[in-house]
């Protein structure tokens, strides 16, 4: 079983591969009670983050992890994947400018950034 931190590193690297854009990966441990570890990633299209969603929830399957809670749809532009201690978002373009997840937490350290 991994931990928070070496989960959110493989979803990290799982986004990356997938082509994921602008991948960070904050600890919030500091910020908020809701988690540990936020991975915050971009698609480059509806399709891109239902393979994006799909792609990941596949390879975490295989280690025997599911999300407690998934939630949006990659219509709508932001897809939850709610793994306890590690949040994974994924969203189009626009919503990531829009609601600037990355930017509300002051007190969340920067992991890792991949562009």
């Amino acid at each position: 079983m991994l931990d928070a931190l070496a989960l959110a590193r493989q979803l990290t690297d799982w986004a990356a591969e997938a082509k994921a854009e602008d991948i960070v990966l904050l600890d919030v441990r500091r910020a908020t009670y809701l988690a540990d570890y936020f991975v915050i990633c971009t698609g480059t299209s509806d399709r891109h983050l239902a393979a994006l969603s799909e792609r990941i929830q596949e390879q975490t399957g295989g280690l025997g992890v599911q999300p407690d809670h998934v939630e949006g749809t990659s219509d709508s532009g932001w897809l939850l994947l709610d793994f306890g201690d590690v949040i994974l978002h994924l969203f189009s373009r626009d919503l990531r400018e829009f609601y600037r997840l990355d930017r509300v937490w002051p007190d969340a350290t920067i992991v890792l950034h991949v562009l």
